[in-house]
């Protein structure tokens, strides 16, 4: 049987034609078209060019490899110019978006052309013309200035050109089709590696009804109820039966990407034959002291592009799983740029293990699979409340004047023309400070940016003309870090709708201007809406209709489910404490001791692993230093206590937990920040934390950003206290809660610690397996923590 396979025409084309070096100075030009100023450009110049000028034409072409194999190449031509007079007169309009200067464009680029003679060779072949030409026309994006390269192609020589390109993606055709044939005959094969947990087989048939269904779904599970599992084997097997294509996997921290992994490997171990990779940041990856992606600083970076293919076919033939050691690895056989490398393997890969923002963030997301996609794709969103803060940055923007005029000052003698513009942007920044000065309050809301916008273009233009240039590396790296600053600013600023909020803030001399995302549920629909399913997925999606509001632009046509613990509530003992206050206004030395005594207390019913998770490092100081003083006092208590030190690397993060062991013959207390990174994804198994201690309900800091989000919500909702206080600050006391309880041997205690958690508003968001819990004083917390712990003994 003829097999087919797919290719869009850019992907073709840069991936067989792109050569020589990686080389940052001039990466900084690309993509541009692919801005929204650059899509704003091609639909003005397309809507100039007449009646005889067709927009956005699309265009396909099959072509026979061999009596087992046709690809097809297919994508849109930017604009398909007719000539009236002569029917044989065609032009294929290539329309490519730059800041560049026209001037300093000689000629255009080889992939630009190649991507206009593939649409002219299709053109051509449809309509039957001996002839025909191609236009590259470069539009500036701040002036709008045009210049136009125009070349003749005669139908015979892009013919030849044209099935020798195809016919060299030819063997990576044939491997696919043979590989996708094997993996799906295991995935067929492939069973389960456990017995099923009722709440688990539930949660697998609502992922595969999302994705049979195209829909999405908002599921809540429990700590230690199997979410990776429950969700990417019902995907596999969607995949299997041809339902998706690729599952991309994405997590907002290492450690979930790391079970990700261990899951994948778990398969196999069923005999799954399916490509996993994990894409890691370039900063993990590089082998340079300095990630400076240079031909003449890195033999990586030189030929590149040369030497990458091979390197792919290489380890896509070897490897199933393409983890972080195994990248540095065949990129060092290879001697290619490892973070390069890794997202060319990642074409060939049926799952992807990756952060949000190579799906979701406006400018770093992988443009390779989103350019031309087909709604196929599906996404597994872990941890799934940890997006909505994280879209909020990646489509929210901020400058600062501090920035520009540290520029200002270092260029105004070695670039002159550059830092006048710098300094012309920075003069922005005096006005909104007036402006805001001339009010009440600490902030001032902006209705209009777009002139500053303007002069950021013309400057952000000057810069990458600039950046082509030799020049000292300090000031280098000083311009392009603005240079990516401004750009992601004039980005968001084409994104601006009745979901953002403008507004300045700031001392003298340090005016920042910010665009603000409230409500990302807009910007991420549109990546959503290229894949066929979004499984969002946590422990903590409550109240589910916040996430649904804020991740989903049609939030009404989404599946919710609750999965329900399989774990024995007996285990466990939950319990509030109201004679104690974190409130900003009662912190004091009563407060803090009585805290530390609550400490004493929980610690005392059990030797063992204990983590108290407080507001801020100053409360977790004062009470740290209370406390210890307090046990000092004690003689014969075999006790350790660490503190979470701001700033730790991986290596401190990674001793901190080594504290914490199982079958411990003492007292191990870790003072932890509530929201922090010990607050969540750490995964102390067995007895290695028998305790956590929550000291306050997580609520935020009063800033800006805060009291924006409670203007538009009390606006929008008539919910503006919870949306930018409550269930932000709840979400962290329910994540470090579920330290805790993450398997059925698990066994331990959650002490809430501060008056609101009495309060009803606080205890409709405790989770289903919170409920019973109990309520303590000062006076009766030894006894029910006695009691707890005698009974579990009881039941061994």
């Amino acid at each position: 049987m003829k097999r087919e396979v797919r290719i869009s025409v850019r992907n073709l084309v840069e991936f067989i034609l792109k050569n020589g070096d990686i080389d940052q100075r001039m990466g900084v030009m690309q993509d541009v078209d692919a801005m929204q100023a650059g899509s704003r450009a091609h639909r003005k110049l397309q809507k100039q060019g007449g009646s005889n000028y067709q927009a956005e034409v699309s265009l396909k072409r099959k072509v026979s490899i061999d009596e087992t194999l046709d690809i097809q190449v297919e994508g849109r031509a930017d604009g398909i110019i007719l000539n009236p007079l002569n029917e044989e007169t065609v032009t294929v309009d290539e329309i490519k978006g730059t800041f560049t200067s026209l001037e300093s464009i000689e000629e255009p680029d080889i992939l630009h052309i190649a991507q206009a003679d593939c649409y002219a060779c299709i053109y051509g072949e449809l309509h039957g013309l001996s002839g025909i030409k191609v236009r590259i026309t470069y539009i500036h994006l701040e002036t709008e200035e045009i210049k136009i390269f125009e070349f003749e192609r005669q139908r015979e020589e892009l013919e030849s050109w044209f099935q020798d390109l195809v016919s060299r993606y030819a063997k990576w055709a044939k491997w696919q089709i043979e590989w996708q044939d094997l993996r799906d005959m295991t995935i067929e094969e492939m069973g389960f590696p456990f017995a099923y947990r009722l709440s688990q087989k539930r949660m697998m048939n609502g992922v595969l009804r999302s994705i049979d269904e195209g829909k999405n779904i908002f599921i809540q599970a429990p700590t230690g109820t199997g979410k990776t599992l429950g969700t990417l084997f019902p995907a596999i097997k969607a995949m299997g039966e041809k339902k998706c294509g690729r599952i991309f996997y994405l997590t907002a921290k290492t450690i979930a990407r790391t079970v990700a992994e261990e899951t994948g490997k778990l398969l196999s171990g069923q005999g799954l034959r399916m490509k996993f990779v994990t894409l890691t940041a370039k900063e993990k990856l590089c082998p340079m002291d300095e990630c400076r992606c240079q031909p003449e600083y890195c033999e990586r970076a030189k030929g590149h592009f040369d030497r990458v293919n091979d390197a792919v076919f290489d380890m896509i033939h070897r490897e199933d799983s393409m983890e972080r050691e195994k990248i540095l690895s065949y990129a060092e056989q290879h001697q290619v740029c490892p973070f390069e490398f890794q997202l060319d393997v990642s074409l060939w890969c049926d799952v992807i293990i990756c952060d949000y923002n190579y799906v979701f963030d406006p400018v770093v997301y992988l443009k390779r699979f989103f350019t031309d996609a087909s709604p196929n794709m599906v996404f597994l969103v872990d941890e799934a409340h940890n997006l909505v803060e994280r879209a909020r940055e990646m489509y929210s923007a901020q400058l600062y004047r501090r920035e520009f005029d540290s520029l200002h000052r270092q260029l105004k003698t070695l670039r002159p023309k550059l830092a006048k513009k710098v300094h012309k942007c920075s003069q922005f920044f005096k006005d909104f400070e007036e402006s805001r000065m001339a009010e009440s309050g600490s902030y001032l809301k902006v209705t209009e940016v777009g002139s500053f916008v303007l002069n950021l273009m013309g400057m952000v233009g000057d810069m990458e003309t600039y950046l082509r240039e030799d020049m000292e590396a300090e000031l280098r790296e000083k311009v392009t870090e603005l240079y990516f600053e401004a750009r992601r600013f004039v980005n968001t600023y084409d994104l601006i709708d009745d979901k953002y909020l403008i507004y300045t803030e700031g001392d003298s001399g340090d005016t920042m201007v910010k665009m603000f995302c409230v409500d990302p549920s807009g910007n991420l629909s549109e990546r959503i809406g290229m894949s066929r399913s979004c499984i969002f997925f946590s422990a903590t999606l409550l109240p589910v209709q916040y996430y649904k509001d804020l991740l989903s632009a049609h939030p009404e046509g989404d599946y919710e489910m609750y999965v329900d613990s399989p774990f024995s509530p007996e285990k466990r003992l939950i319990f509030t404490a109201g004679d104690v206050s974190s409130r900003y206004s009662a912190r004091n030395q009563e407060q803090y001791e009585r805290i530390a005594d609550y400490l004493s207390k929980i610690i005392k019913g059990r030797n063992g692993n204990y983590i108290a998770f407080f507001p801020s490092y100053a409360f977790m100081a004062s009470v740290f230093d209370i406390f210890t003083e307090k046990e000092m006092m004690k003689a014969g208590r075999g006790l350790r206590v660490f503190c979470q030190e701001s700033g730790m690397d991986e290596e401190q993060r990674q001793a901190f937990l080594d504290n914490f062991k199982e079958d411990a013959h003492e007292t191990v207390l870790g003072f932890c920040v509530l929201g922090g990174i010990f607050s969540e994804g750490i995964d102390l198994k067995a007895d290695r934390l028998i305790g956590a201690i929550i000291v306050g309900t997580g609520l935020p800091g009063i800033g800006s950003d805060r009291e924006l989000l409670k203007e538009y919500f009390d606006k929008t909702k008539g919910r503006g206290f919870d949306y930018a206080y409550l269930y932000p600050g709840m979400n962290k006391v329910l994540q470090a809660g579920g330290r805790v309880i993450r398997s059925e041997e698990d066994t331990g205690i959650i002490a809430l610690l501060d008056e609101r958690f009495n309060y009803s508003g606080y205890q409709r968001l405790f989770p289903r397996e919170w409920y019973p819990f109990q309520k303590v004083n000062m006076d009766s917390v030894e006894k029910k923590i006695e009691k707890f712990w005698t009974e579990q003994i009881n039941h061994l």
